[in-house]
């Protein structure tokens, strides 16, 4: 069902209770924003957190990796599969 918002001074709008209460946004989650042709499209997004890898750690884990060649063919083979 269509709403009228108003925007504020500070390009702020306000949704309503009801759809927030809806589509279960709460305060603070954060909404991406879409213009297509006139039309703005608001829907939920999901934030992650990055972790950022030195060249050190990275080397670390190849060393670590147990797998011989065949096992590790294998896997991918069947992850591929999937």
């Amino acid at each position: 069902m269509p709403e009228t918002l108003l925007v504020s001074n500070r390009g702020q709008i306000t949704l309503p209770a009801s759809m927030r209460k809806h589509l279960g946004i709460e305060a603070g989650a954060a909404l991406i924003i879409e213009e297509c042709d006139g039309t703005l499209t608001l829907k939920p997004a999901a934030v992650l957190e990055i972790e950022y890898y030195s060249d050190e750690q990275i080397a670390r884990w190849d060393n670590e990796d147990t797998l011989d060649e065949d096992e590790r063919m294998r896997i991918l083979d069947k992850l591929q599969r999937k």
